[in-house]
Parts: structure tokens; sequence; C-alpha cells
């Protein structure tokens, strides 16, 4: 795990605590959000890893990285998002689909119309091409098949930004700013608006209460870490005393009687165990 000091703007944690801070987080979230997307943004309120659960609990939720709601105006999420897995990235699309009906569903309260409905810009910033084009910038907007002109505004917007991207004809200072966003150091702070961010990253990876918060996260991420490591040890002892007790040409009765003294469980434990591998 990286230490705060080495983590940049594309490390979900840091990009939370940056545009969260008590005294950094609107300002720099408007510069993020106002180069993204060329244009002004109103008064902001940043909510960090913004839950929406499931409607019980076996329904899928989420945890949005930043979640930015622009006093009477547009609802923003920004994922920065390094999960370069071939399956992750096939699903992306769908993930996004998920996220913005969630939203939705958030903020369309019992009595409005759906034309109520606020517009929502999803952003994915990737140190992964997540189309194969090379393309910095994809604008993804739902449309009609067959009257492409025909306009339809849903209000749903989705655009992913590839920090390494060169098709295309983007902004000069989005190319700066994602450039940095991935290697955040001084050297790459190449503008006066890249350099003053960069003072506020730099204060924040100081702040006392951000290095606890980080210290904690390693923590757990290292819990969850040992847990993994230990049930998978289990499972495969499991497994293992099961398909060589099968080998010898054992009974249920005897492998039952294996597990429970080989893991110190009771009877039904192992039954259970047993049923896993049939």
């Amino acid at each position: 795990m990286k230490t705060l000091e080495e983590l940049n703007l594309v490390d979900d944690f840091l990009v939370n605590s940056l545009t969260s801070h008590k005294i950094y987080g609107e300002q720099s979230a408007r510069y993020i959000l106002e180069c993204i997307l060329h244009r002004q943004i109103g008064k902001l309120t940043v909510v960090p890893q913004r839950f929406f659960c499931g409607e019980n609990i076996e329904t899928h939720g989420i945890r949005l990285d930043v979640y930015l709601d622009e006093e009477n105006g547009e609802i923003f999420d920004i994922e920065p998002d390094q999960n370069d897995g071939k399956e992750e990235i096939v699903s992306l699309p769908r993930r996004v689909r998920f996220y913005h009906a969630k939203i939705d569903a958030g903020n369309l309260t019992a009595g409005d119309t759906y034309g109520s409905l606020r517009n929502v810009i999803v952003i994915f910033i990737t140190t992964y091409d997540p189309f194969g084009l090379n393309r910095m910038v994809y604008t993804i907007k739902n449309c009609c098949i067959e009257v492409p002109e025909l306009e339809y505004e849903d209000g749903a917007q989705t655009i992913f930004l590839y920090t390494r991207g060169r098709e295309g004809n983007p902004p000069e200072e989005l190319k700066q700013l994602l450039h940095y966003m991935e290697h955040s150091s001084i050297e790459n702070a190449s503008t006066e608006n890249l350099k003053k961010l960069h003072r506020m990253v730099t204060a924040v990876k100081r702040d006392g209460e951000v290095g606890l918060a980080y210290m904690k996260s390693f923590e757990r991420e290292e819990r969850i870490r040992r847990q993994g490591e230990e049930e998978g040890k289990k499972e495969g002892l499991e497994e293992g005393i099961i398909k060589l007790s099968r080998k010898l040409g054992k009974e249920d009765t005897e492998i039952l009687s294996l597990l429970q003294e080989e893991l110190q469980i009771d009877e039904e434990q192992a039954k259970l165990i047993l049923e896993k591998y049939q």
C-alpha cells in the first residue's frame, strides 16, 4: 500500500480527502469540474463517498466517490478508477447505467413529477482506455438510432476521461489536469491553476486528520486482506480433506469425522462443508 505522500488524484482516498476538505473542498471540486466541463459551476455541496443503499438486503447498493450537488443546478459524480481488469472494463457501461439509476431514484421524492428530475453527469477518470480508441474524452448521451440528429434530452450524461489518451482535440488545460491527476507532483503542475491545486493537495496530505483517516483505512484493508487469506486457507484445507478422502475411498461418515477432528468443528458444521463440495 502506498504512503499518503505517494498518492495521486486518481486514488479515490486522496480525491475524496481533497474535495471534502473543510478548507479546500469546494474550491478544488469546482476547479476540477470547470476544467472538465469548460463552464462555470455554481455553489457546490460535496458529499464524499455518498451511499445509495439497495431496496432491501438482497439488492445492490453503490458508494459514489465524489458526489457533488450544485445549488439550483446539476448533480455530478466523479469516479477516479484504476480497475483495469478485462471484466471490469467490459461491464463499465452497465456499471454507469446502474449509477445513473440509483442517483435518479435517490433524487425523485414522492409526489414529484418526472420533469423535476435533475440533470446528472457521471464522470469517470481512468488510467486505462475504456473503449480502446486512445481518446482522452468519451462523452456519452442517449440518442435515437434511426434519427441521430433527433434531440433527445433526458438529462443523463456520462464522460469518460482517459488520462493517457491522445486522439481527439481536448482543451490543453484538461490535458494538463488529467496528466497531473495521474502524476500529482509539483513538476507536473504546469499552469498557475495547477500550482494552486497542488498547494491544496500538499496541504491536505499534511493535514493530521487526513493522515489519521488514511492510517485507519490502511489498517482496515490489512484486516480484510488477512481475513481473506485465512478464509482461503480454511477453504483450501476443507477441499483438500474431502478430495483426498474420496480418492482413498472413504465413506461420508469417515469424512465427517475427519473434518470435525481437523477443523475443530461440530457435526452440523462438517455436514454443511461436505454438502458444499458434493
